[in-house]
C-alpha cells in the first residue's frame, strides 16, 4: 500500500477542503404576477401563486 513520503501541510490540508465550504447565495427569481423575489420552482410566498395559478391563500 502506498505511504506518503512527507507530512501534509496546514496551508494544503485547509486549501483543499475549503473548496467544500463555500456558501454560494440560493438562486433568485422573480414571481411574474407581483414582481416579488422568490425562490425557483417555488410557490411564491407573497402572493401565493405558482406558474399562474392560485395554490395558496396569502393574506
Amino acid at each position: 500500500m502506498a505511504v506518503p513520503k512527507r507530512n501534509t501541510s496546514r496551508s494544503r490540508t485547509r486549501s483543499r477542503r475549503s473548496a467544500n465550504r463555500r456558501l454560494d447565495a440560493p438562486a433568485q427569481s422573480t414571481c411574474p404576477t407581483c414582481g416579488a423575489s422568490k425562490l425557483p420552482h417555488t410557490v411564491c410566498g407573497n402572493c401565493g401563486t405558482y406558474r399562474g395559478r392560485q395554490v395558496i391563500d396569502v393574506e
